[in-house]
C-alpha cells in the first residue's frame, strides 16, 4: 500500500524573539507574542536558503531508509513560496544533492503554504499508478516579513521532506483529499518584496473554512471522526489557528500538542504542515492514527489519513528529529536578524 517510507526535517539554528522584534519598533513585543502563541522563530543562516534547507532535509529523509536507494526516488517536488530563483529549478539541485538524477522528474511547486502536501499527492498518484517506484516532496520556506509588520513575529525559516511509496510504509496512506476556492486572503505580486494580507479575508473566509472544510470531507470519504485519530496536525501559521480549529472539530486537547512547533520556530509556510507530521512522527508507535490538514492562501487545503505501522521504529532514530532541531539554537538581536534576512546590507 502506498504511503510514507521516511521523512525528514531541518530548521536553522538561528532564532529571534517576539520581544527583541517589539523592542526595534517600540511596540510591546512580549504582549504579541502572547497573543500569537508564538515566543520566536527560526532565521535562516547568512548562507542558507529554501535550496539549501531543502536539501538538509531530503539528506535526512535518505539517511532514514538506507535500503532504499536515491536513484530509484522517480519524481522530486519543492513547495515553496520563497524559490532562489525566478527562472531556475529548485527541485533539480536537491535531486542532484540526494543523488535522484537523472531518472527523475522534478519540478518547483507554489500554493502558498501547502506547495508541498500537493507536492505528496503528486507523487502518491504517480506510485499508486506504477509510474514510479518513489517520490519525494519538499515544504520548505525562508518566510518574508515587512519590517515592523505583524508578519515579523511568526515568518520564520525550515523544511521538512517526504519519500512516498510502497516499499514497507512507516505510515499507511489511508486517504487523501483537497477543498479549493478562489479567496485572495494573502498574496505577493512578480517583483515584490513582502506579501500582503487580504485582511478581512484571512480567519474565517480563508483559513478556517477551508481547514474545516477538508477535514470533514476526508471525515465523510473515510467514515471517520476525531476521536478515532491519535493525533491531529494542521497548518500553524500562528499557535492560536490550529488550536481552535482542533477545539471546533472536537479532537481531543492532546490530539494537536506534540504537532504545534510553531510556539517555538514560528511558521515556516510551506513546511509548517509537514513539519508538524514530522514531530508526531518521530514519537508516533504503530498503530497510531494522524489526521494532517495543510492550508495555503489563495486559498485551499489537502487533508490526509494516515496510519502507521510497525516499520516506524526502524527509522525513527537514523536522522535528527524536530526536537533537536528545536533544542539546537543561538539567538540573535535585531540588526543580526536584518543583516540575514537582507533588509539591510554591507555598504
Amino acid at each position: 500500500m502506498v504511503g510514507i517510507e521516511s521523512y525528514g526535517a531541518y530548521i536553522p539554528r538561528f532564532r529571534i524573539t517576539g520581544e527583541e522584534i517589539g523592542r526595534m519598533w517600540n511596540k510591546d513585543g512580549l504582549a504579541m507574542s502572547k497573543g500569537l502563541g508564538v515566543a520566536e522563530k527560526s532565521v535562516p543562516g547568512l548562507d542558507e536558503d529554501t535550496i539549501t534547507l531543502s536539501v538538509e532535509a531530503a539528506w535526512n529523509t535518505v539517511n532514514r531508509r538506507p535500503d532504499i536507494s536515491p536513484g530509484d526516488i522517480g519524481a522530486l517536488y519543492v513547495g515553496s513560496e520563497s524559490h532562489p530563483y525566478a527562472v531556475k529549478p529548485s527541485a533539480t539541485i536537491v535531486a542532484e544533492a540526494v543523488g535522484a538524477v537523472p531518472n527523475c522528474t522534478c519540478a518547483d511547486l507554489e500554493f502558498a503554504c501547502k506547495a508541498g502536501t500537493a507536492g505528496m499527492q503528486m507523487v502518491a498518484g504517480m506510485v499508486a499508478g506504477n509510474q514510479i517506484k518513489h517520490g519525494m516532496s519538499i515544504g520548505a520556506d525562508c518566510a518574508q516579513g515587512r519590517p515592523g509588520d505583524a508578519l515579523e513575529y511568526t515568518a520564520a525559516a525550515g523544511a521538512a521532506a517526504y519519500l512516498i511509496g510502497d516499499n514497507d510504509p512507516i505510515a499507511i496512506l489511508e486517504e487523501t483529499c483537497s477543498f479549493t476556492t478562489d479567496t485572495p486572503d494573502f498574496f505577493r505580486r512578480e517583483g515584490e518584496m513582502f506579501p500582503v494580507h487580504g485582511s478581512r479575508f484571512t480567519g474565517e473566509p480563508a483559513y478556517f473554512k477551508h481547514v474545516i472544510s477538508a477535514t470533514k470531507m476526508l471525515f465523510e470519504k473515510l467514515g471517520t471522526k476525531p476521536s478515532d485519530y491519535n493525533y491531529c496536525v494542521f497548518h500553524s501559521p500562528n499557535a492560536k489557528f490550529p488550536m481552535n480549529v482542533a477545539k471546533m472539530l472536537k479532537f481531543d486537547k492532546d490530539a494537536i500538542q506534540q504537532s504545534l512547533v510553531v510556539s517555538r520556530i514560528g511558521n515556516t509556510y510551506s513546511g509548517s504542515a509537514m513539519m508538524g507530521l514530522a514531530a508526531v512522527l518521530d514519537i508516533a508507535k504503530s498503530g497510531d492514527r494522524i489526521l494532517t490538514t495543510s492550508y495555503g492562501s489563495g486559498a485551499g487545503s489537502d487533508a490526509f489519513s494516515f496510519t502507521v505501522t510497525d516499520k516506524i521504529t526502524d527509522v525513527q532514530d537514523k536522522a535528527p528529529k524536530v526536537e533537536d532541531y528545536i533544542n539546537n539554537k543561538k539567538n540573535i538581536n535585531y540588526s543580526q536578524y536584518a543583516k540575514h534576512r537582507s533588509k539591510i546590507v554591507d555598504i
